[in-house]
């Protein structure tokens, strides 16, 4: 096994609010590998993408606040840094794809102005000349056609498709290591997802960066990670290489995020949502977070007292936080049933 690329361990992550303190993201501990592809998937509000931002700043402090933790990179704690030093690593070393990019990128500037600020910024002696032709370059890496006309051009001149491409070009311009893909096709329709998908392959087979991968579509885990991460109110419940996630879940939570997509061999006229709603991130319920909603824990005092640690299944590298994991094995119906949230 090679040595992690990244190493996060005991991540705390605090908002403020009038209501209380929202601990969204509570003591979560993973490694990324070079070259691999990390998938981290859970509902909204899981903490997926603050646990990813807080690695570079980019949480509003105040009210945000990185309460404790490390994240190495490189042998170095990035969550310690000085901001000189973080912005070196943003965007060079660690670069970031926003799902949203007609909000990413400034309207008033040009494509290529932006992407050649990307490069500027970390290679400030670099001529104009060869920055337009690393810009028009990597518009052509990216599948945009005739990149030196659309070097050019606005973001409302791109459709969103074209404009999510150049954002894909833009967070490879200084060929990072790492780089975080947030929901990066959320905001497109399915056909143009998929191509998407093929642009992003390219993208880290052309920097060979390690990849985090956050989402909430199980598809694109499946399609692109190796290793798979799920959270659950700000916590790890499961993690394991994708294929063992996909055929042998061993969380409640896991098993209730695929039973919930649709089946096109079976023939149903109902999806199978999970019941229930996520625990207050303000006043956690004690216990294991995901009981109230979860068919293992109905009768079992310990899922109600005892929080489950992150545990190996048999000694292996696939890890779950459930008392009873070892219940889920073989089990092919569907675990979460239409109990009340608050049994």
């Amino acid at each position: 096994m090679p040595e992690p690329l990244l190493s996060i361990r005991d991540l705390v992550v605090e908002f403020s609010t009038e209501d209380g303190i929202v601990q969204a993201v509570d003591g979560i501990s993973y490694d990324l590998y070079p070259g691999e592809t990390l998938g981290i998937v859970g509902e909204s509000g899981s903490g997926k993408s603050v646990s990813t931002m807080s690695l570079l700043g980019l949480i509003p402090q105040p009210p945000g606040k990185v309460v404790r933790g490390e994240a190495f990179y490189k042998g170095k704690d990035i969550l310690k840094v000085s901001k000189k030093e973080l912005r070196h690593i943003r965007g060079n070393e660690i670069a970031l794809i926003f799902q949203d990019p007609m909000t990413s990128l400034n309207p008033v500037l040009k494509i290529g102005a932006q992407i050649g600020e990307a490069i500027k910024t970390h290679h400030p002696d670099e001529k104009d000349d060869r920055i337009k032709e690393r810009g028009i370059q990597l518009l052509r890496i990216v599948g945009v056609p005739n990149p030196d006309r659309r070097y050019e051009q606005y973001p409302h001149e791109f459709s969103g498709g074209m404009r999510q491409r150049a954002m894909i070009a833009m967070s490879i311009a200084n060929s990072p290591s790492v780089l975080i893909a947030d929901e990066p096709t959320t905001a497109l329709d399915v056909t143009i997802q998929a191509q998407i998908l093929q642009v992003l392959k390219k993208a880290q087979d052309e920097t060979h960066a390690a990849t985090i991968l956050i989402t909430h579509d199980l598809g694109l885990i499946a399609e692109l990670a190796d290793r798979v991460i799920v959270m659950y109110a700000g916590k790890i419940v499961e993690l394991g290489d994708v294929h063992t996630i996909f055929e042998s879940p061993r969380h409640p939570y896991t098993v209730g995020l695929m039973d919930s997509l649709p089946k096109l061999n079976v023939e149903e006229d109902w999806l199978r949502p999970i019941p229930g709603q996520p625990p207050s991130l303000i006043s956690r319920p004690p216990g294991c977070p995901f009981h109230p909603r979860c068919f293992l824990s109905q009768g079992r005092v310990r899922c109600r007292e005892e929080e489950p640690p992150l545990r190996p299944i048999a000694g292996t590298a696939h890890l779950t936080a459930c008392h009873f994991a070892e219940e889920l094995e073989g089990h092919t119906g569907p675990l979460v049933e239409s109990v009340g949230a608050g049994v």
